[in-house]
């Protein structure tokens, strides 16, 4: 029998939480399960299944970060406000590693229609409105910003940065500077 309080919101913060602890691939039913001290079956009473469940701590992940890199760019135009942005999504990252990998489930459309997903383009686009790009290259824009962070945090989180004497944050700090010169010499 399921111990009572269990609920699907406690299940997917638990969940979030071991993400962090033991990596979002290592999250599944049976070690939530066991941190909750019940049998799998009684999980299931709240979520469908162990997709279900990683949906959820992605949507729940999304919407952690659409608010923390929300807080960052309040107030923040062109660069400084970049610099907040690019900030703001490597930090969650470093103190979240399981959650941020959770960010890039793909969702169905369904999902991430209704989820903090269309916060984090909507919250490029602030960023990208002090660079004065609009359509098709905002876009276009959104996408090299993304790529860009998430390929540095990657590579970061992978400790594929340490055995080079130039420091990390130094190449962060260049890499936030060139992605402002691109973005305002975006070419016509």
């Amino acid at each position: 029998m399921a111990r009572a309080g269990i609920t699907a919101g406690r299940l997917t913060q638990a969940a979030a939480e071991l993400a962090d602890e033991v990596g979002f691939d290592n999250v599944t039913v049976s070690a939530l399960a066991r941190h909750f001290g019940v049998k799998d079956a009684s999980l299931y009473s709240h979520i469908r299944n162990a997709h279900d469940l990683r949906t959820r701590v992605a949507v729940l992940t999304l919407a952690e970060l659409a608010d923390h890199v929300a807080g960052a760019i309040a107030g923040r135009a062109g660069k400084d406000a970049l610099r907040a942005f690019a900030d703001a999504y490597r930090g969650y990252a470093k103190q979240h590693p399981g959650r941020y990998t959770a960010t890039q489930m793909a969702l169905d459309p369904d999902t991430a229609a209704t989820s903090a997903a269309g916060r984090h383009a909507e919250l490029t686009r602030a960023v990208l409105r002090g660079y004065d790009l609009w359509e098709p290259d905002q876009t276009d824009a959104v996408r090299l910003l993304h790529s860009t962070l998430h390929g540095y945090v990657s590579l970061e989180q992978a400790g594929a940065f340490h055995s080079h004497p130039r420091g990390v944050e130094a190449s962060w700090t260049r890499a936030v500077d060139a992605l402002d010169s691109v973005l305002r010499a975006w070419p016509a």
